[in-house]
C-alpha cells in the first residue's frame, strides 16, 4: 500500500519539487490547501492532477485534526510560510501565525489523535541571522534578525519541544538558499536569470542590482527536497543544516548568468544603493556535513549548472512571448 505524505506550502517552489520526487516514489501526495489558496495549484502544472488536495483552513486547529484524523498521513511536510523574507517586515504577526502556529497545530494535531505520522519542519538559515562563526551547524547559537526568522526559530523550537516532551518523530530542515526556474522573480536569481535573458533576446538593455558583495549558500530547490525526503526515512529524528557548504558573491551569480549566454555583464549591469538590504548577512554558509554522513545526501547540481539551467529556461519562456512564466509569480 502506498504511503501517504501531507504537504503544507504545495504551490510553492519546494512544493512543487518535493510532490514529484514523492509521486516518483509511488507516495500518494496530499496537499493541506487554504481555501483562499485554490487558484495558486495552476502553479504545480503537470502535476496537480496527479496529486490530491484537501482544503482546509491552517489557522483552526480543529480544521487541522479533522483533516489529519481523516488522511492519517504517514509522513507531513510542513513547508508553509511566506516566500520572500523581506514582506515578514510588512506583517510581522501574520508571519508569526503562518508558520509558527501552523506548525503548532500540526503537531498538536499528530499528538492528540496518537498518529505515528514522521513529521518534517521546515526550518531556514534566517534562524542563524547575525553569526558569530561560519560555517554553521545544527548546534550554532541562533539570532534571527528578522520576523520571519524569529518565527521559523520559533516553530523549530516548538517541533523540537514535540520531540523530547512527546516522543514525536519531528525533525528540522535547516535549508539555506535554495533555487530554481520555478523561484518568483523578485528573488534576486531569478531577478538575474530573467534579466541576462531579456537582454540576450534584446528585450531590455539594463540591470539594477543591490549589493554585488553580498554573498550566499546557493543551491538547487531539487537536491533540498530530497534531503527532507531522506531526513524522514532515517531510523532517528535529527535536525540537519542543509547547503551547498560553499558561498558565492550576487557578483558570481551575475558574471555566471551573462557568461552562459556570450555578454560581458559590466556592460549591462548597474550597483543601486536603493536596492541594498538592510539585514545583509554576509558569513551565511552550511556545514552539511552531517547530512551527508548520517543520511548520504550532498549536492547534485553545481552553482553555475543551476544558474545556466535559470537563465535558458527563462530564454524559453521570453521567447515564447511571456515575461514572468506563467504559474511561476
Amino acid at each position: 500500500m502506498a504511503k501517504t505524505a501531507l504537504i503544507t506550502g504545495i504551490t510553492g517552489q519546494d512544493g512543487y519539487y518535493l510532490s514529484r520526487l514523492l509521486l516518483e516514489k509511488g507516495y500518494r501526495v496530499v496537499g493541506l490547501v487554504p481555501p483562499d489558496r485554490q487558484h495558486s495549484l495552476t502553479k504545480l502544472n503537470e502535476l496537480k492532477d496527479q496529486l490530491t488536495t484537501y482544503l482546509v483552513d491552517l489557522t483552526r486547529a480543529d480544521a487541522i485534526t479533522q483533516a489529519m484524523d481523516v488522511l492519517q498521513p504517514d509522513e507531513i511536510y510542513n513547508l508553509a510560510a511566506p516566500s520572500f523574507v523581506p514582506d515578514s517586515w510588512k506583517d510581522p504577526l501574520g508571519t508569526l501565525d503562518l508558520i509558527t502556529g501552523t506548525a503548532t497545530r500540526m503537531l498538536e494535531a499528530t499528538r492528540q489523535l496518537g498518529l505515528r505520522t514522521r513529521f518534517y519542519q521546515a526550518s531556514s538559515s534566517e534562524i542563524f541571522g547575525q553569526v558569530c562563526s561560519s560555517p554553521q551547524t545544527a548546534e550554532t547559537a541562533f539570532r534571527p534578525t528578522n520576523p520571519y526568522g524569529a518565527a521559523k526559530l520559533h516553530a523549530h523550537w516548538t517541533m523540537v519541544h514535540h520531540r523530547e516532551r512527546y516522543g514525536l518523530f519531528a525533525c528540522s530542515g535547516i535549508l539555506y538558499n535554495h533555487e530554481s526556474p520555478r523561484r518568483p522573480p523578485q528573488f534576486v536569481t531569478r531577478k538575474v536569470s530573467l534579466a541576462a535573458a531579456a537582454i540576450k533576446l534584446g528585450l531590455r538593455d539594463r540591470l539594477s542590482i543591490g549589493n554585488l558583495e553580498a554573498k550566499r549558500d546557493w543551491g538547487f530547490a531539487g537536491d533540498h527536497v530530497e534531503a527532507m525526503w531522506r531526513m524522514l526515512q532515517a531510523e532517528t529524528p535529527e535536525d540537519y543544516v542543509i547547503g551547498t557548504g560553499k558561498l558565492h558573491t550576487v557578483r558570481d551569480l551575475v558574471a555566471t548568468a551573462f557568461d552562459c549566454v556570450g555578454l560581458d555583464w559590466q556592460k549591462y549591469v548597474e550597483s543601486d544603493p536603493h536596492l541594498v538590504r538592510a539585514d545583509e548577512h554576509f558569513q551565511l554558509v552550511a556545514d552539511p556535513s552531517k547530512a551527508k554522513r548520517n543520511l548520504g545526501w550532498e549536492p547534485q547540481v553545481s552553482f553555475e549548472e543551476l544558474v545556466s539551467t535559470m537563465v535558458l529556461t527563462d530564454i524559453k519562456y521570453l521567447e515564447a512571448g511571456t515575461l514572468v512564466p506563467a504559474g511561476v509569480a
